[in-house]
């Protein structure tokens, strides 16, 4: 158990000095910033999440609905 706790903390701690180390900028995320069509990434990505979300759903209460059956 001890193991996996410190891997745990080294991927952490990695993690975070690779977040603060200078990125350079990316161009094309800035021109799509700038164009508004951002939004239209970030949108699309929600409906997505959603969509798989509640199609996890429906499954968990069908599994569940059979469960009760057998």
């Amino acid at each position: 158990m001890s193991k996996y706790w410190l891997g745990f903390c080294a991927m952490l701690f990695s993690g975070m000095l690779a977040a603060q180390s200078q990125m350079p900028e990316v161009e094309m995320a800035d021109a799509m910033r700038a164009n508004g069509k951002i939004y239209v990434v970030v949108a699309v990505l929600c409906v997505l999440f959603v969509g798989i979300t509640l199609y996890l759903i429906s499954i968990d209460r069908k599994l569940r609905k059979l469960e009760k059956e057998a």
